[in-house]
């Protein structure tokens, strides 16, 4: 232990837990000689005197040392020494009373001398193992000259460099574990800082995370996730992993993280990411406890996490709450809009009627084919200017909802008659499931409005065979109705679907881009929500002998079912 003051609070402490243990290892070597040694006390080969008051005398004050580096942590270096001369004299008594080199009780100066190569410089320990060499030799050539025999001196010159090299292979030894303690102290104040580091970046930051096995199992998360998921504990708090598909309502998140882990090369874009809707749900038992008392629009990412070979695979994925940007998004174009709507009736409607009037006129005078195409042409943008004007100021007059209760029995075959009469189509295109006698607050005409504006959507895409578009009544999670509309047309690539409900967006050259922001903002208006959303399953018998089966739907959640 060569500098004291440049080691870590923790390798200090560790000096001193180490010194406590030679005093009280010194304390067990003093009671054991007085007790086992005594006997050749009685058999007169020892001075009994001088060997047992020095035995007493050591264990009294390796008592005190004890107590010393247990009360008084000051002075290492000082105490250390104190003690190790202690050790070399009281040693040295009983080596003159056992006998001196044929009583064997050299052995004991390796105590002492292994303390010091541990816990003092090399210096030291090397000063300690000198006068221990030299008090063996000088006991050992007093003997020669009394007895007139060189074998004693012989066994203390080994002996004496024993003790050399005990020293320094143990001071060498201690000196590259002390090294190893002060990098592991080092590194492991790095991790803490890192960890702390960690603890705040994760804890604070406003998207969720989630740590998943490769089998969708769910190690960890933040508190941001547990509050998108409505999880009541923390992911991972009790140390206990849960799948993904232990819960319901998370099933289109172990969906696309299970098309992103198999990694297929024809998997879609919505396979590697997207955009989920975790819907209501109220778990009050089991392993998976919580409550989501709204629906929720998660963008996802997936991130593999670069593990130590032959370590379980761990991945991330990370959740943002696209509810507020796209609310925001669209709250920014209704500002301009309303600037728009003000004028829009005497700066745009009146221009517009001038020149559908003018058209007219013209197309009673003007009877040749090139005439008639581009009056025709005319006319067809002049409608699409009155229809998006309409739209406008309807988003401008939202009136209160009627709140008499609808019967979706009575409500959806009625629409169905009327929409396939308007547009001519066959009856059995359009299949409406049963609501089995339930009944939504929600008003007649705006319902209305925003079925014929899906449904319409959902001809331009559907394939014309029987039972290709359903409307079918459900109940989620936690008891509320649902209204699902989905045709057996190609799903909404995640591309649009980042944009399907923002105001003038369209992806049709006939269109407005009004439609379905106009439809969203009447389902608002009667406390109901309008979403679009990847997860399809069956929803109920098909006259067509089909699955029921879609690439996406739109669903409206009612507000309450009666």
């Amino acid at each position: 232990m060569a500098p004291w003051l440049p080691l870590s609070a923790e390798s200090r402490s560790t000096f001193w837990r180490s010194l406590q243990t030679l005093t009280v290892t010194r304390i067990v070597i003093a009671l054991v000689l007085l007790l086992y040694l005594s006997v050749d006390v009685r058999r007169g080969r020892v001075d009994g005197t001088v060997y047992a008051e020095t035995c007493i005398a050591y264990v009294l004050v390796a008592l005190l040392f004890a107590f010393v580096a247990q009360r008084w942590r000051r002075r290492f270096l000082w105490q250390l020494s104190v003690q190790v001369s202690v050790d070399i004299v009281a040693i040295s008594l009983l080596y003159l009373a056992a006998g001196g080199m044929r009583s064997g009780l050299a052995l004991l100066y390796l105590f002492p001398l292994a303390g010091a190569a541990i816990l003092a410089p090399l210096l030291m320990a090397l000063f300690s193992a000198a006068l221990a060499t030299l008090f063996v030799l000088a006991e050992s050539t007093w003997q020669i000259f009394m007895r007139e025999n060189d074998l004693p001196l012989t066994q203390a010159g080994l002996t004496g460099a024993a003790f050399f090299a005990v020293v320094l292979v143990v001071n060498r030894l201690a000196a590259r574990l002390i090294k190893q303690e002060e990098l592991a102290v080092r590194r492991g104040a790095d991790l803490r800082i890192q960890q702390a580091i960690y603890r705040i970046v994760v804890d604070d930051v406003a998207d969720g995370i989630l740590v998943l096995g490769r089998d969708g199992s769910v190690f960890g998360g933040n508190p941001a996730a547990r509050r998108m998921l409505g999880l009541e504990t923390q992911p991972g708090e009790d140390g206990s992993a849960f799948l993904l598909t232990d819960l319901p309502a998370l099933e289109p998140v172990a969906q696309r993280f299970a098309a992103w882990a198999g990694g297929r090369a024809d998997a879609p874009a919505a396979a590697k990411g997207g955009y989920v809707t975790i819907k209501r749900w109220h778990e009050t038992e089991g392993q998976v406890r919580g409550r989501l008392d709204q629906p929720v629009h998660l963008k996802l990412r997936f991130a593999r996490v670069d593990t130590p070979e032959g370590a379980d695979e761990r991945s991330l994925v990370f959740l943002q709450d696209v509810s507020a940007i796209e609310n925001q998004a669209q709250q920014l174009k209704l500002a301009s809009m309303g600037r728009l709507t003000a004028s829009i009736a005497h700066e745009v409607r009146n221009p517009l009627s001038a020149i559908g009037h003018a058209t007219s006129l013209l197309a009673e005078d003007l009877h040749g084919p090139a005439e008639v195409r581009l009056l025709r042409i005319v006319n067809d943008n002049v409608a699409r200017v009155n229809r998006m004007v309409e739209d406008i100021l309807k988003l401008s007059r939202k009136v209160q909802p009627n709140g008499t209760p609808l019967a979706l029995d009575d409500f959806l075959p009625e629409l169905r008659a009327e929409f396939t009469e308007m547009h001519g189509m066959a009856g059995d295109i359009v299949w409406v499931g049963s609501a089995h006698g339930r009944s939504v607050r929600f008003d007649g005409l705006h319902l209305r409005e925003v079925l014929v504006n899906l449904l319409g959507n959902a001809i331009r895409y559907a394939s014309g065979k029987p039972a290709s578009i359903r409307v079918a009544p459900v109940l989620d999670a936690t008891g509320r109705m649902e209204l699902h509309v989905q045709d057996d047309g190609p799903g909404i690539t995640p591309e649009v679907r980042a944009h399907l409900f923002e105001p003038f967006y369209t992806t049709s050259s006939k269109g407005t881009g009004l439609g379905l922001y106009l439809a969203r903002e009447l389902c608002l208006n009667n406390g109901a929500m309008l979403d679009y959303e990847y997860r399809t399953e069956d929803v109920g018998p098909d006259p067509s002998g089909g699955t029921g089966e879609a690439s996406g739907r739109f669903v409206i959640t009612f507000a309450a079912s009666i």
